[in-house]
């Protein structure tokens, strides 16, 4: 079984560096913001380690642990001790209270992975941590249709990627492509004559070359059937004619678990700015809301309080756009993150419209959040 780690902090931050520093370890890490949730989340869970804060509200570290020690099942649970004083009469009662080891705030997240790591086994999921590829890193995407015009289509597609399509009408010919190369992803029709699809389909899986390769079936809308069989019998989705570059590459980004957060977030001026594209479209806005909390977390591990949200080039404002600004700002507060909008009198028109935009604070240029977040 997986080790638990339980941290018991008040501190959203805290608990947001503790949860990014161990994702690359095959662990299941488990929160409580007091130490009455703590207590109670530990009689639960039996965890394997505890890091307790000393200073919290309702229940602190000092009480948290003399529950700990006094119950049975929970006395021989190893502590880290995390304090905000580093003083040598703190660290003294640290020490008698009988923790493993305390942490000084604020710390790195590899002194936590090294501290955590001489009481309990951490292994790096799957064995070693893997090198993440990124949206502009090269692919090899097989695709196989006996109409030309859609291999076409799709290279068109992916034009502003690096990616390479390679394209075969038949199945003999896909397969023989398969026995040179290994390709980063298939996309098969569901309309080859005589079900010769959901065949290849069989025979990418029986071999050892594409049995993990994300299979996508190619379909025009109204073939329901198909693309019911093909979920049934395992193709990781159906990407429908005529085609959606935006679809078709969002879907491939999935399925590999590439990083795009580059393309939004960066981190510069001394500021967390995440950037807005002109085409906000609902995928790109999900994919943004899923990638904010481990981009503000890695902010917030290296030393940074501030954030733009960068608004000015989003052509159309809408709903999406508004959303995506509530989640932000939401997530800005929780953290006690300072921010600034930037946006053009379109964009903020359309805010405005919305109740819960109603304390936004716009600027019109990046260069204008810098300065005022910097009188802060």
């Amino acid at each position: 079984m997986k080790p638990k780690i339980l941290t018991v902090d008040d501190s959203k931050t805290i608990r947001l560096i503790v949860t990014k520093a161990l994702k690359p370890f095959d662990v299941d890490v488990l929160e409580a913001s007091n130490g009455v949730e703590g207590v109670a989340v530990a009689m639960r869970e039996k965890p394997d380690l505890i890091l307790l804060d000393l200073t919290m509200p309702i229940m602190d570290g000092s009480e948290c642990l003399a529950k700990l020690k006094s119950h049975a099942d929970l006395k021989n649970i190893p502590v880290i001790m995390l304090t905000a004083e580093s003083g040598r009469d703190n660290v003294t009662k640290i020490a008698k209270m009988g923790v493993r080891d305390y942490l000084v705030k604020p710390f790195k997240e590899d002194m936590l992975v090294e501290r955590a790591g001489r009481i309990i086994e951490l292994k790096a999921k799957g064995g070693g941590v893997k090198k993440v590829k990124r949206y502009d890193d090269p692919l090899n995407i097989l695709v196989v249709d006996d109409k030309p015009a859609i291999i076409d289509q799709i290279k068109a597609a992916v034009s502003d990627t690096p990616w390479q399509v390679h394209g075969r009408t038949q199945t003999g010919e896909a397969l023989d492509y398969c026995s040179q190369n290994v390709p980063d992803a298939i996309l098969v029709s569901l309309s080859l004559p005589d079900g010769a699809g959901f065949t290849l389909f069989q025979m990418f899986r029986a071999s050892t070359r594409t049995k993990s390769a994300p299979i996508f079936g190619l379909s025009v809308k109204t073939a329901t059937e198909d693309q019911a069989r093909a979920t049934q019998v395992g193709f990781m989705g159906v990407i429908t004619k005529p085609l959606d570059p935006d679809d078709l590459k969002t879907k491939v980004c999935r399925s590999l678990s590439l990083d795009t957060s580059y393309k939004y977030f960066q981190q510069r001026d001394g500021v967390l700015a995440v950037i807005l594209p002109p085409n906000l479209t609902p995928n790109i806005a999900n994919e943004i809301s899923g990638q904010m909390r481990n981009k503000v977390s890695e902010a917030v591990d290296s030393g940074l309080g501030k954030m733009i949200i960068d608004m000015s080039q989003v052509r159309t404002p809408d709903i999406n756009l508004v959303k995506l600004g509530i989640t932000t700002i939401q997530m800005c507060n929780d953290l006690s993150l300072q921010q600034r909008l930037v946006g053009s009198s379109t964009v903020q028109a359309e805010c405005r419209n919305y109740e819960e935009t109603k304390d936004w604070v716009f600027v019109t240029s990046y260069e204008d959040a810098i300065r005022d977040l910097s009188r802060k």
